[in-house]
């Protein structure tokens, strides 16, 4: 058991390469089925299992109870601590897939290798239209949300727009998503 210890912590601290770990790791990450590549079959999957968790099932009716008014599905006799713990447990799960995705892809572990990501992950939420005052939104818009961040990701850096003004305008295009849920908000 220390050994496994010991070869994850060199595994995050020194970054050597992820092909010592197998060629299952490497092909989660770099491989390809029917053509297509194996992360995005795994994140196709996982659109599946959420769409159904969030559409078909209690928990899902839970969290969106929970996200539109805490004290009222308190009020509704439900464990609101505990649907919370759940969603943080389902988020960290959710993205440690992200990180061994992203090793197996990068071929070595780089702590800095997800900085800025955090900014597109709530760009894509707004956009697909998730209300980030909770109690509204759904898989597949925060998918929609996902493409069009990454197509404007792309398009800034063919048109070679800096780092920094890239994130300015991804601040932009959220502010303009939340003024836009907002605007909505009021009309209903």
């Amino acid at each position: 058991m220390l050994s496994i210890g010991r070869g994850l912590t060199m595994l995050w601290t020194n970054g050597f390469p992820i092909t010592d770990l197998g060629p299952a790791f490497g092909f989660m990450g770099a491989g390809f089925c029917l053509g297509v590549p194996m992360a995005v079959w795994i994140g196709m999957a996982l659109v599946l299992l959420f769409q159904v968790i969030s559409r078909h099932t209690l928990l899902g009716r839970y969290i969106y109870a929970v996200g539109g008014s805490e004290r009222a599905a308190a009020y509704a006799g439900l464990d609101v601590d505990r649907i919370k713990i759940c969603v943080y447990m389902l988020g960290g799960a959710l993205a440690a897939v992200a990180g061994l995705i992203l090793t197996a892809r990068l071929d070595a572990a780089d702590p800095k290798a997800g900085l800025g990501y955090e900014l597109d992950s709530i760009a894509a939420v707004v956009i697909g239209g998730t209300s980030l005052s909770g109690g509204r939104g759904s898989i597949l818009g925060t998918v929609l949300g996902c493409l069009i961040i990454g197509v404007l990701n792309n398009g800034l850096v063919l048109l070679e727009v800096s780092p920094f003004w890239q994130q300015v305008i991804k601040g932009f295009v959220i502010l303009i998503a939340v003024a836009v849920d907002k605007a909505g908000g009021r009309k209903s």
